[in-house]
């Protein structure tokens, strides 16, 4: 499929994105997209609202509410301070193991992150 006139304004997403930023910016943002949905998804799985999740990690409900928003860049330790509740880590890959491309693949399929 062509998708380089699926747009209203003549471009794709993808078109736009890749001449507006460079790719380490793109990955960087795509990573961003999948840690965000993957923690969204977990609490929701475990039927968590913000607030019990603030209860549970000490992160206050509006910082969640930034972070699953993607309106705000949390620390390092704020991340794990609201993983460790819902069960989940943070895993160091190889991005040669294709693992980040699947699970940025499948959120960006699932439609229930905005990527752009």
């Amino acid at each position: 499929m062509n998708k380089s006139n699926t747009s209203p304004i003549g471009h794709s997403w993808e078109e736009v994105e890749a001449e507006i930023f460079a790719p380490e910016e793109i990955a960087q943002s795509n990573i961003r997209v999948a840690l965000i949905g993957e923690l969204i998804k977990a609490r929701q799985d475990k039927g968590i609202s913000q607030k019990k999740l603030e209860e549970l990690s000490g992160v206050r409900q509006p910082i969640i509410a930034r972070m699953e928003k993607g309106s705000s860049t949390p620390n390092l330790s704020t991340v794990i301070k609201v993983l460790a509740p819902l069960g989940k880590s943070l895993a160091i890959v190889d991005l040669n193991s294709g693992l980040e491309k699947r699970m940025i693949s499948h959120h960006q399929r699932s439609g229930k992150v905005e990527t752009k």
